[in-house]
């Protein structure tokens, strides 16, 4: 039985490196019925070890954590074992952040997201996303549902492997003679496959080459 099907509240805790933030997030929640805030994180370190402890049911999770593990990462490590092989089931992490670039999201639900939701929304739009993400749903802002749904109709382009080495070597900084050079072929060969890349990418310049690389997640 689902936390939202029982007579029990759900059990929550809250990983954000911003103090006041929480503050604010854990007053909203205090007030709402079949919620209960279990604990709290500054950082995703922080977020794994108050979870072992606390054993929330949903983890409300920022993805900006300043410095250490971000929260993709302790998402995925939340998702995966969810207190350390123990019985005990994973908890159910609902992402609430600031940003709703393509990237973020698909790592964010790749890394095993039950739901994305925007610090934008209104109340009544977390306290639902928190009761979808604790009954098994998907919790998905607008905004991010119409993004998914875009790069879903939208297919990346599909760049050969050696435009894909090029870009690699794009991201690093280096010009047409150093990529020749690093990848042992000539600047004229250089230069005809950037044409390509750009063309498939939709693009005039190196740096927005890159930027749109990895923004569809074609560098590692």
């Amino acid at each position: 039985m689902s936390p939202s099907e029982s007579s029990s509240p759900i059990r929550l805790l809250l990983c954000d490196d911003h103090a006041v933030v929480r503050a604010g997030l854990r007053a909203l929640l205090s007030s709402t019925d079949g919620i209960e805030v279990v604990g709290e994180a500054g950082s995703g370190e922080e977020a794994l070890a108050v979870a072992a402890r606390a054993r929330p049911d949903v983890v409300l999770m920022d993805l900006q954590l300043g410095g250490g593990m971000d929260g993709v990462t302790a998402t995925r490590h939340l998702s995966s074992d969810g207190g350390e092989g123990s019985d005990t089931p994973s908890p159910r992490v609902l992402v609430l952040t600031m940003f709703d670039t393509d990237a973020d999201i698909t790592r964010a639900i790749e890394a095993g997201a039950a739901g994305y939701l925007l610090k934008a929304e209104g109340p009544e739009e977390l306290f639902a996303a928190i009761r979808n993400a604790a009954s098994g749903r998907t919790a998905l802002s607008a905004p991010v549902a119409y993004r998914v749904l875009a790069q879903m109709r939208s297919p990346r382009p599909a760049l050969s492997e050696r435009e894909r080495d090029i870009l690699q070597q794009l991201a690093r900084g280096l010009g047409n003679r150093e990529i020749a050079r690093a990848l042992f072929i000539s600047e004229a060969t250089v230069k005809t496959h950037l044409g390509r890349i750009y063309g498939k990418l939709g693009v005039e310049t190196r740096a927005v080459a890159v930027a749109v690389a990895k923004e569809q997640r074609l560098l590692p």
